[in-house]
């Protein structure tokens, strides 16, 4: 404000000097031209000693005028009279007379004359025939102009400095109204929030969603975007369009919180959380956070895979324990040859898969997996075999441990499952890095699979009467882990009775070759 009032205050200062110099000039000037044809003046040309009657004529035009001098002079520039006496007589002083006594113009000018710096108005006098004869100048001092400028300017300094503090008050009920309106902020403190919040809605994981009091969407992160897929610009457009299947609006009418509410999209379930913005007892709009359903259900089992090969390996334990107790008997009691059958028949068993296992197998994941589901088909007493033609080096870096762990268990886990109540209880595990793909094949002698294999795959399907809700999702994970990977898997009924679930995960990225550089 204080710049635009200084900008506006000069532009009428400028405008205020322009106007008084118009004006004084025109007054000058109108005065000349009327003492220049006043009949009294013309006369007085005719007379001996025209001063006689042009001084006490042109005193009294000045006085009545306010100008600072009427000076009446010849063609020759010879004063006829002068505020100061002493002068008359005495050629006039500014050098700016020819455009009157030569051109018979009259105009305004300014000079320097014996009284100092002047705005002046200039007339010719003409006799009866139009013949210049002499010429009237009447002026008003720069001094005396700009004092009554200085009066302008101070009236509009005054009422400039109204207007600024009459702007200072009302800019300050502004900001505070303002500062109200954003909690008492200060626009750095908003900066920095709006910065914070940003980074925040990058970093959390959970897709989030604003909606205003209209079931518009104000805001979506990244995760949001990714989860549902949702690509361009949606601010502003109704939930429903975006989302027809999703719940969020409840929250805007009820006005409570809701928790751990579930929606389906692109044939994906979400959990989804809802929290209502309220404003002085208003409901303004909704927050909700949501994620995938099937990620929190993967990254459970995949804590569950953990606790079982903590079993696997108890397991082990305990069935080496017992067959210590055997031998210890066996030695006890004397039967030394039978005690070293067992130790024989035990040695090569382990020999023989540590071998197969160690010899042909190279990634410690993998290791880790087979050992544990090894020592598990153990104790349930069923025939575990790693495929003699099996060869596999450390796996890539972009096959994720956590998702080969679900892959893996999941499958071997089922295989044995499936070969409990058979006649024939057999597992074989193949693997392969041979070519392009990483394949690993798990065979079993169980039942088989039923003619529809993609029921295998679907969320909540299963074929185990253990009346338990959480089953029905290991093979569902298994399929989106491959899928993640950029893989596939294939399910086949042997012949001869069991199923071969295979496996092919790329050796290569396919993101990283879709990228170009």
């Amino acid at each position: 404000m204080t710049f635009v009032i200084l900008v506006l205050s000069s532009i009428f200062a400028f405008i205020e000097a322009a106007e008084i110099e118009e004006t004084i000039g025109d007054k000058a000037l109108s005065t000349a031209v009327l003492v220049a044809q006043t009949p009294l003046v013309v006369q007085a040309f005719e007379q001996d000693d025209p001063s006689e009657t042009l001084q006490p004529f042109a005193e009294q035009v000045r006085k009545q005028t306010g100008a600072d001098f009427v000076v009446i002079g010849n063609s020759e520039s010879i004063r006829y009279s002068h505020p100061e006496e002493r002068k008359i007589g005495k050629k006039m002083v500014g050098g700016d007379n020819d455009r009157a006594l030569v051109d018979g113009e009259s105009y305004i000018s300014k000079a320097t004359g014996s009284l100092g710096p002047s705005l002046r108005g200039k007339s010719p006098i003409l006799d009866d025939d139009g013949e210049i004869i002499g010429i009237v100048s009447v002026g008003f001092m720069i001094e005396d102009i700009r004092s009554l400028l200085f009066k302008k300017l101070g009236a509009i300094g005054l009422f400039a400095l109204v207007a600024l503090a009459l702007g200072f008050v009302g800019s300050i009920f502004l900001a505070k109204s303002i500062k109200r309106d954003m909690y008492d902020l200060e626009p750095y403190q908003i900066a920095a929030l709006y910065r914070e919040r940003m980074a925040i809605l990058q970093a959390i994981r959970e897709g989030i969603v604003a909606l205003d009091k209209n079931n518009r969407v104000t805001m979506l992160n990244d995760s949001a975007r990714q989860m549902l897929g949702i690509v361009g610009d949606i601010e502003g457009k109704p939930i429903n369009e975006v989302l027809p299947d999703a719940e969020m609006t409840s929250a805007l009418t009820s006005g409570k919180t809701e928790h751990n509410e579930e929606f389906y999209h692109n044939g994906l379930v979400f959990i989804v959380n809802c929290q209502p913005i309220v404003e002085n007892g208003s409901i303004e709009g909704v927050v909700a956070s949501f994620r995938d359903k099937t990620e929190m259900i993967q990254m459970a089992n995949t804590l569950s895979d953990i606790k079982r090969y903590t079993d696997d390996l108890r397991a082990q334990n305990h069935e080496f324990t017992n067959k210590l107790y055997v031998l210890s008997g066996y030695l006890q009691l004397g039967h030394y040859d039978k005690a070293i059958d067992l130790i024989q028949q035990e040695a090569g068993i382990h020999e023989k898969g540590s071998r197969m296992l160690f010899t042909h197998i190279h990634d410690p994941t993998v290791q880790a997996i087979l050992v544990g589901k090894m020592a598990k088909a153990s104790e349930k007493k069923i025939h575990f075999t790693i495929d003699e033609n099996s060869s596999l080096d450390p796996l890539p870096s972009h096959i994720g441990q956590a998702q080969l762990i679900s892959v893996l268990g999941n499958v071997i886990d089922n295989a044995i499952d499936a070969v409990i109540q058979s006649a024939k209880q057999e597992v074989r595990f193949f693997a392969t890095d041979i070519g392009h793909d990483i394949v690993f094949e798990v065979i079993d002698s169980g039942p088989g699979v039923p003619d529809n294999v993609e029921l295998l795959f679907r969320k909540g399907y299963t074929n185990k009467s253990t009346g338990q809700n959480e089953r029905g999702f290991g093979l569902a994970i298994v399929k989106q882990a491959v899928e993640e990977m950029g893989g596939m898997i294939e399910v086949v009924n042997r012949s001869n009775g069991g199923a071969v679930f295979t496996i092919f995960l790329p050796k290569k990225d396919a993101r990283e070759e879709s990228v170009i550089p």
